[in-house]
């Protein structure tokens, strides 16, 4: 009961938080060309679902709830493979030929399922990758604990560094990175991350010693979602 519960809280949530986008955009009177909006749809609080009928539904609540008549990038998590590749896929092709997406995005863990499905659909149907918990200094593990305290001993923000850390990346395969905010103020203090980074360059020493930390369990991961 309680697990329901706090579905249908999040499901609310997502909600509001959409509507308020909406009004916040309209309100502003941003030009649409200068912003990107991204969603996400195949989890609801009943469960998964990416059966073509629900897709559709999904992005037309969305662009209500937006007050928007198209999206820029719409993403959907993994689920059967067979039915990705099969139903949803050819979906999403069809959303954005009537001009309600831009761009297909899919979203998973495990890389080996992106591998997969770009074998079996045809050229150009993904768009965008957002492969999560990749390239991260830490991950929910002890050994963090200790990455922390360390950083805290000598007066550092582990949660900046970690931020440019991902910012610093030296592959040229990662475009961009996703963090999540729930204030102005991780906002403001991203933005002044990002912009130290790009003046003064990363703390490599304290890296150096947060990794050495991490090195037990560095790179680790799990197999799978859903």
């Amino acid at each position: 009961m309680i697990l329901e519960h706090l579905k249908l809280l999040l499901s609310l949530w997502r909600n509001v938080i959409g509507k308020v986008l909406g009004k916040a955009l309209k309100a502003l009177e941003v030009p649409k060309n200068e912003y990107i909006v991204s969603t996400k749809c195949g989890r609801y609080k009943e469960g998964f679902d990416f059966s073509a009928e629900r897709v559709i539904r999904s992005i037309d609540e969305s662009l209500e709830r937006l007050q928007l008549d198209y999206v820029d990038i719409l993403q959907f998590e993994f689920g059967s493979l067979h039915q990705i590749v099969n139903e949803t896929l050819p979906t999403l092709i069809k959303l954005e030929q009537a001009g309600k997406i831009r761009f297909t995005c899919i979203t998973g863990l495990p890389l080996r399922i992106f591998t997969y499905v770009l074998d079996w659909v045809p050229p150009g149907t993904v768009d965008v990758i957002l492969s999560y918990c990749h390239y991260s200094i830490n991950d929910s593990i002890n050994a963090c604990r200790a990455a922390a305290e360390h950083c805290k001993e000598r007066g550092k923000n582990i949660s900046k560094l970690a931020l440019q850390y991902s910012l610093a990346n030296s592959t040229n395969n990662i475009s961009s990175i996703l963090v999540g905010m729930k204030s102005v103020n991780e906002v403001e203090e991203n933005i002044a991350a990002a912009v130290e980074l790009a003046k003064a360059g990363m703390d490599e020493e304290t890296i150096a010693e947060i990794t050495d930390i991490l090195k037990p369990v560095k790179n680790q991961t799990w197999s799978g979602g859903i």
